[in-house]
């Protein structure tokens, strides 16, 4: 081994990030980091512990990153809605990992500050403060919920897709009415799932806010 390229931890986190843009996190695996970056598994062992520390340590990445530069504005809804919109940007342009940070989570730094904002703004709403952690709780699932479902949608090739819309089409406008009433009388409005993501995303969003204030007021 002598010789051999010591690797720091951003590097490391940085290649794996790469590898990730192209694969998911049943098919990564740190033999395969370890082959990308020259190595062994043994020395990236010394970095993380294992596997799951490793996804985990990329996800938080996104999540600094999507916090870089923020500054709280506006009342708390809008600052709740800012965030996640920022959260949902970073995880867009970097899709498997959105999946990896809605199943592995993150207990870093990036985890901490997406933490204290969205807690911070639900306690400048006027919540109660026995009831912040149970709502903060049902906005992050909420949040990153939509964001890992819209990533596996953005995730998939453009001919996967268009094979899906096809296959949506005929599931839809060929529908039996006999069998499929409500299906056959709405088909030609129904939207595929990946249609008006943002705007699906910023809805469903509002709509949990909106809940919250009502139970304050």
């Amino acid at each position: 081994m002598a010789g051999r390229r010591r690797w720091s931890t951003e590097e490391i986190l940085d290649t794996a990030a790469e590898l990730l843009r192209t694969s998911d996190a049943e098919s990564f695996s740190v033999r395969k980091l370890a082959a990308a970056l020259g190595t062994d598994s043994s020395s990236l062992y010394r970095h993380f512990r294992n596997k799951t520390e490793l996804l985990r340590a990329v996800a938080d990445r996104i999540l600094m990153a999507a916090m870089d530069g923020y500054r709280p504005e506006g009342d708390w809804k809008q600052r709740i809605n800012t965030m996640a919109l920022r959260l949902r940007e970073a995880f867009g342009e970097q899709p498997q990992l959105a999946a990896i940070w809605g199943r592995y989570a993150s207990g870093g730094t990036g985890s901490r500050l997406v933490m204290e904002e969205l807690l911070q703004a639900l306690r400048a709403s006027g919540l109660p403060d026995e009831e912040i952690p149970a709502r903060y709780h049902r906005i992050a699932l909420l949040i990153a919920a939509l964001i890992s479902s819209e990533a596996g949608v953005g995730a998939i090739t453009p001919k996967e897709y268009e094979q899906g819309m096809e296959q949506f089409r005929v599931a839809v406008l060929g529908a039996d009415p006999e069998h499929f009433p409500a299906l056959a009388h709405f088909a030609r409005d129904i939207r595929p799932l990946g249609a008006d993501r943002r705007a699906a995303f910023e809805e469903i969003l509002a709509a949990q806010l909106a809940h919250i204030e009502a139970q304050i007021t």
